[in-house]
């Protein structure tokens, strides 16, 4: 079973949340919601995109971000934004690692990403002029890279 952790700080798009959803149940990462969120867990979005994975992903939500660390506890925290100079693929993950990712509409907080906790920042390589990837979309390429390093443990 894959053993990281996804945090996604504050999303607002609840079909990037059901597809997160999806993709943890699928790869047995633990998906850690920062709240405030944008939706509640009944929007049709949010279900449509977790189809029926709900009750096969280990979901967490947070007040904040301190207690979603907290919960953590002494895991790596790679924070992603598009601001950071190391890539994500240059990183050898191991068991227990954390992927932060930041809300939708403007990514990570500066205070999160630079929180003592964060191990390192990366980013996931675009082309010049591009602003962001999609939330789901990230989450999926950093956990797919991750749980691959690993030899995809757990998975057939």
């Amino acid at each position: 079973m894959c053993a990281l952790h996804v945090i996604f700080d504050n999303p607002v798009i609840p079909g990037n949340t059901g597809n997160a959803i999806r993709l943890c149940a699928n790869t047995g990462a633990v998906l850690h919601l920062v709240e405030p969120l944008g939706f509640n867990f009944d929007d049709k979005h949010l279900k449509r995109a977790g189809l029926d994975y709900h009750d096969l992903a280990d979901v967490q939500i947070h007040p904040d971000i301190e207690a979603c660390f907290a919960a953590l506890g002494d895991a790596r925290i790679f924070a992603f934004t598009t601001k950071a100079t190391s890539y994500y693929q240059d990183v050898a993950y191991q068991d227990g690692d954390a992927l932060l990712f930041g809300t939708e509409p403007t990514g990570l907080p500066e205070a999160h990403s630079h929180h003592p906790k964060v191990t390192d920042q990366v980013r996931i390589p675009m082309l010049p002029s591009r602003r962001s990837m999609n939330l789901s979309n990230s989450a999926a390429v950093a956990v797919f890279e991750a749980w691959r390093q690993m030899g995809f443990a757990g998975g057939v």
